[in-house]
């Protein structure tokens, strides 16, 4: 397997859990029933980790924790961004960063799943342009948000990724199913995330709402008011994937020139019969049947989906330039989309999937960033 020059920091989707959360020690979510890709590609000498977001949380929460993870430093939201949506302005500190010497020399390459393909790019995009709005509001300000730091990143690889939002979230919706889920998921969290052993299991990163426990602080915010918080909040995942939700985030995030950006859109769907294909994943098989169903009941075209993100949105934004991914034609500042693979949603990281299929996957991908490597840096000391 051909070495990377940069690490490769891994960024899981909704619901999803880092390396350092004691449930990744029985399931990874990198490996899923395949095994922890993060342990194979390390055994075969490749510098990952696999970071620990709010699994509920929006893409500007889930960017500024995994900036503070990677420099060693107190989570800081932004002054402006906090007030804005009635939360605390700074979460937990961490005492070392995820890996040493994280630099303009020392780039990494993201690689999001799902909803972590949204927050990789809200990180780069705050790392190139800042967020002018936060240095006015506050003196005091997080260096994310001064900017300047495009070329601390080389790529970034979006998996299965609600890119231009999905459509899932508007089947649900008009199947009344997004307030119980958010009942169901919010209590959970919360009763879950104060308790003795909290974070150490699954870590639900919402202290700054106050729902949850932080490694240093115990809540003490009412569990009754957080909850009224969470649910009309739109600062949450829930709504950045909604279309309206979507869209704002869209016009928020600008696409980085000197970045590679790749994109690998998965689909479950027999197009011709208009049914899902059978995965392994029986659940994607269900949510699958559910969104064609509601294409067929509304006379919306049918669209192949992976069970939880339409194949159309995971390409690329709409917002953003694409192009078909050509070996011979890779390009910075705009999406390489990958050709659509057969599989659902959790068949890239491994969930139900064949374990030499999974880590040729990664094997393959890495060759890929290989190449781009040397390309990046050319393009950096323009």
């Amino acid at each position: 397997m051909k070495k990377l020059s940069y690490p490769i920091v891994f960024v899981h989707g909704m619901f999803g859990w880092g390396q350092n959360e004691g449930i990744n020690k029985k399931a990874p979510y990198w490996g899923a029933t395949s095994g922890s890709i993060t342990e194979y590609l390390s055994n075969k000498g490749t510098e990952c980790y696999a970071a620990s977001v709010g699994p509920m949380s929006s893409a500007w929460d889930q960017a500024c924790e995994l900036y503070a993870q990677l420099t060693g430093t107190r989570v800081d939201y932004g002054e402006a961004h906090s007030k804005k949506h009635g939360h605390k302005r700074y979460g937990r500190t961490y005492a070392k960063p995820l890996f040493d010497g994280w630099s303009a020399d020392n780039k990494i390459h993201l690689i999001g799943h799902s909803f972590g393909g949204n927050s990789s790019r809200m990180l780069v995009h705050l790392l190139a342009n800042g967020a002018p709005e936060e240095i006015e509001a506050s003196e005091d300000v997080s260096p994310l948000f001064l900017g300047g730091k495009e070329d601390f990143v080389c790529s970034v690889t979006a998996i299965c990724s609600p890119l231009d939002g999905t459509k899932a979230y508007e089947t649900a919706e008009k199947y009344k199913l997004i307030n119980p889920l958010k009942f169901i998921a919010y209590n959970y969290a919360g009763i879950f995330g104060r308790t003795a052993v909290g974070h150490k299991f699954a870590d639900f990163h919402l202290e700054q709402f106050g729902l949850t426990d932080s490694p240093d602080n115990k809540s003490n915010a009412s569990f009754v008011e957080v909850m009224k918080k969470l649910f009309i909040t739109d600062d949450c995942i829930a709504y950045d994937m909604y279309a309206q939700g979507s869209k704002e985030l869209n016009e928020k995030i600008h696409i980085s020139p000197s970045v590679f950006y790749f994109s690998y859109p998965f689909n479950a769907v027999d197009e011709v019969k208009n049914k899902p294909l059978n995965t392994a994943f029986i659940l994607m098989k269900a949510t699958s049947s559910l969104m064609l169903h509601d294409c067929k009941k509304s006379g919306k075209p049918i669209v192949g989906n992976d069970g939880l993100v339409d194949v159309e949105s995971a390409k690329h934004p709409s917002t953003e330039p694409s192009k078909d991914f050509d070996k011979y034609d890779i390009r910075a500042g705009m999406w390489n989309v990958m050709p659509v693979s057969t599989g659902d949603h959790g068949t890239p990281i491994g969930l139900f999937a064949d374990k030499e299929k999974t880590h040729s996957f990664y094997k393959n991908h890495l060759l890929l960033l290989s190449d781009i490597e040397k390309k990046n840096a050319e393009i950096t000391n323009l």
